[in-house]
Formats: structure tokens, C-alpha cells, sequence
């Protein structure tokens, strides 16, 4: 396979960025099909005077992100399900889920990526290469069903010192993304049981929770968490909150109201759901102590993941379960055997054990408190009071309620006209949408693109 592509090397993206950014696109519109073989490296390498290690690069990219797989003595291919990567329509209010939107020509505000160009390669590939080394065959037998016993214990110790959750390596599952472990967890309760969800909420996580015959029960939040009173009034069997940063209004829930999250959920012997879901990225104001570490009573499901500080395509996250759960988890969890291979494991053990993970989430945190700053900055300067921002002091994203004649719908449509994708609020909320709110996530965006998506947005809405 021989291509044709124009490197330019006055840009400031990086060759290996540019590299992948074509592979990805052509993959994306079919062009590079499922099975088909990439030019070797040192062929590539020679056909575009470029080295072979920036070509190694853009591969690893590539691979770490599900489109093409190195397979041993023959090369590497296009590997992907076409409902991977399906087309993706304009965001709108009746969607489910916004994704991102995949239009190079646009500026996009997305609230789910990460700066996967800042992903430290090589040091994921010494620590992938060790495991290889030190482990050998073994890596071709199942591993525990809860996940690899260093790996958890490793998670157990993060945790205490930084979380405040107490916990053993027993109570730890690893699963391959937080929708599989959400799925393991409605299986240890019986359908039809009522679950109290934060209103508005991420409604992937709620869709789950519905199509497994629960319940869900909307509870409205304010500015210090989910209201008790509707928790005593309703009474679910288990109440799901973001309690670090509420999705999406990232409000922290106030220590009195924790305090009666948990004597509500003790006295009803209920269960709450702890997402901590971006627990690694605060900017403000000193980390709070997680609900489990607070809990007495064992009625705490803890969950985490190590995509927002990693990469999302790596699918590792975890759940916690109380001890009364322990036994119920480990029966549901031997049935779906365990979701994430033993070498992804070993190797995120690796690169926990030797700092890279730490070091890397420190390198992240300033890196998106930097870009914040920017976009706060620039809706001050390009908005100013025709905005109210909402949830700036932690997480990935913010809100703008947007004072202006356009409704949500309008407001998106006239941002994409000018060149700048954002995304609509309505699709979180189960009662009462807002009527011109919409997000902009900041960390998978460069830094000139962000001051000029909003002073697009500016000459969009007319401000």
C-alpha cells in the first residue's frame, strides 16, 4: 500500500500527529477498509523522509485508539468495526448521548476527550515490552475474574491516600470501562428495583440502568447536591451521584449534605453509587473526601476510572463494592470472566509502580488548568455578560447558559455554520431542560482553537 500525503512541516502539529490524523480520517470515510495492510514502517519512513520513529509513533496512536493492530512478522492493519465508527449526525436536543463530531473542518468543543497527543508512548511501550518480558506465556491464560491482584492492590493503596477510601484488594473489580461494570452491578439487584438518579445526569449511564429493568427515579440537585427530601419521599432501593463534580453542572455536594446522603442511605439500608468519574482533576479548591471514606455502614459503591488521566480507548476502570456485596459481585462477575486482558493490566500496573501514571496526571492536570484559564478568559473577553458559566472549578467541560434570541438547537446550528461544533444540555436532563445551555469541553482542543472557537461563537449568536 503506497500513499499519497502532503507532511508540512512548517505546521506546529507534529509530523507523527499529522501522520495519524490522515490514517484516522481515511479510516473513518471507508478509505482504509477493515483487514487492509499499512505500509511498513521503513517503507513509509523512506516514502515520506520522515524517520521510522515517527512513523512508530503515529501507529502507536492509532493502536492505542482500536483502528489498526501490529500483528507479529506480517505488519500492521486496519482493524475496526464499522459500528465503531458509524457517521455521525449534528448534535441535537432529542439525542440520547452527544458524540463527537467527526469534521476536521470544524472546531470542536467535545467534553470527552482527552489531549491523547500529550500520551506519553514510549514509556506505555517499555512498560508493555516489561510485562512481555517478566510474564511470558502466561499472559495466554484468563486472568482473575476480578482483575490482576497486583493491579488492584496498587488501586487500594491510590485510593486511601488520595480518595480517602478504605478498601482491600478483594472488594476492587477491574472491568473494561465503567458501562460493562455498571452492567455487572444492576445484575446483583432484582429488576425492577428503583434507583434514584441526579437530575440532570449522564444519560448514558441512566439509559443502562433502564434497559436493565430499573426504576430510575429522577432527583432534582442544587448547589450543595441531590435533594434528601425527595430521596425520603421516593425511597429507591439505590441513588446514583457524582458527588467530586456533578455531571454536568460540576457543583461539589457539601459536606453537610454528604453527611446526609449517607445517615438517609443507613437508615433505609440502601445503597449509594459514588462516580468519580474525574476525580484526578480539581483546580480550585483542595480534593473533598470521597462519600466512601466517610461511610460506616457499608453502603457505599465506589467506582473510578483511569480514562480522563490516561486514554479513554483503554478501557480500564473499576468498581468497589461494600463488603456486604462482595460475595453477590464475585458470582456476576465469574459469569462475564474478566473484560480487560491481563497484558492491559500488567502494563498499567507497570506504569503505576515505576511513576509515570502519577507524573503523567500531574502533567495533565496543569495542562487543562492552563487551558481553562484560556477559555475562561476568552468567553470573559469575546462574551462577557451575555453568558453565565457553570461547573469552571474542576472536570473537563464547562456550561454557558447563553443569553441571546436562539434556543439550543439554534444556538448549535449557527455555531456549526461558523465553523465551531458545541453540544446541547437537554440530552442530561429528565425534567425541565433548559432552554439555551450548552457544553464546551476544553482538554481535546488546542489552545489557538480555543480562543477562536469562541470568538467564532461570538459572530455566530451575534453578541
Amino acid at each position: 500500500m503506497d500513499i499519497t500525503f502532503f507532511l508540512n512541516r512548517g505546521m506546529d502539529a507534529p509530523l507523527y500527529l499529522q501522520l495519524y490524523q490522515y490514517f484516522k480520517e481515511n479510516i473513518h470515510k471507508g478509505r482504509i477498509q477493515k483487514g487492509m495492510k499499512l505500509p511498513s514502517k521503513r517503507h513509509l519512513a523512506s516514502q515520506l523522509s520522515i524517520s521510522q520513529t515517527t512513523v512508530e509513533r503515529a501507529y502507536e496512536q492509532l493502536a492505542a485508539e482500536g483502528y489498526i493492530v501490529s500483528k507479529p512478522r506480517s505488519g500492521w492493519f486496519a482493524d475496526y468495526e464499522e459500528s465503531d465508527f458509524p457517521d455521525i449526525p449534528t448534535a441535537c436536543t432529542g439525542s440520547i448521548h452527544p458524540e463527537p463530531i467527526e469534521n476536521k473542518q470544524l472546531i470542536d468543543f467535545y467534553y470527552g476527550n482527552v489531549d491523547s497527543a500529550r500520551f506519553p508512548f514510549s514509556s506505555w511501550r517499555k512498560c508493555m515490552v516489561n510485562v512481555l518480558d517478566r510474564f511470558g506465556p502466561e499472559l495466554f491464560h484468563p486472568g482473575h475474574v476480578l482483575g490482576e491482584l497486583e493491579l488492584r492492590t496498587l488501586i487500594t493503596e491510590h485510593l486511601y491516600h488520595s480518595r480517602s477510601v478504605r478498601c482491600l484488594p478483594e472488594q476492587v473489580i477491574i472491568g473494561a470501562g465503567n458501562p460493562v461494570l455498571m452492567q455487572i452491578l444492576c445484575k446483583m439487584f432484582a429488576p425492577g428495583s428503583s434507583i434514584g438518579f441526579e437530575d440532570p445526569g449522564y444519560p448514558r449511564t441512566r439509559k443502562i440502568f433502564e434497559l436493565n429493568s430499573m426504576k430510575v427515579l429522577p432527583i432534582p440537585v442544587d448547589k450543595e447536591g441531590i435533594y434528601i427530601e425527595k430521596l425520603q419521599e421516593d425511597q429507591p432501593s439505590l441513588v446514583y451521584v457524582t458527588p467530586s463534580h456533578q455531571f454536568p453542572l460540576g457543583t461539589v455536594m457539601s459536606m453537610n449534605r454528604r453527611t446526609q446522603l449517607l445517615k438517609w442511605a443507613a437508615e433505609n439500608e440502601s445503597y449509594i453509587i459514588e462516580d468519580d468519574y474525574e476525580g484526578e482533576f480539581r483546580y480550585s479548591s483542595l480534593p473533598v473526601p470521597s462519600l466512601q471514606g466517610q461511610d460506616l455502614h457499608n453502603s457505599v459503591i465506589y467506582m473510578g476510572t483511569f480514562s480522563k488521566s490516561l486514554l479513554p480507548s483503554l478501557r480500564i476502570s473499576y468498581m468497589i463494592l461494600p463488603k456486604p456485596l462482595i460475595e453477590k459481585g464475585r458470582e456476576i462477575t465469574s459469569l462475564y470472566k474478566q473484560t480487560v486482558s491481563c497484558h492491559s493490566q500488567l502494563t498499567l500496573t507497570e506504569f503505576i509502580k515505576c511513576g509515570e501514571w502519577q507524573r503523567h496526571t500531574n502533567k495533565m492536570r496543569k495542562l487543562y488548568q492552563r487551558k481553562r484559564g484560556i477559555l475562561l478568559e476568552a468567553i470573559q473577553s469575546e462574551l462577557g455578560r451575555n453568558v453565565k458559566i457553570r461547573g469552571e472549578n474542576s472536570g473537563l467541560h464547562l456550561m454557558l447558559d447563553v443569553y441571546s434570541a436562539y434556543l439550543e438547537k439554534e444556538l448549535i446550528e449557527k455555531a456549526e455554520e461558523h465553523g465551531v461544533n458545541i453540544y446541547p444540555a437537554s440530552p442530561f436532563y429528565q425534567t425541565q431542560p433548559p432552554a439555551s445551555t450548552i457544553f464546551l469541553g476544553f482538554t481535546g482542543i488546542s489552545e489557538e482553537l480555543i480562543r477562536e472557537g469562541i470568538g467564532k461563537l461570538r459572530a455566530a449568536w451575534g453578541l
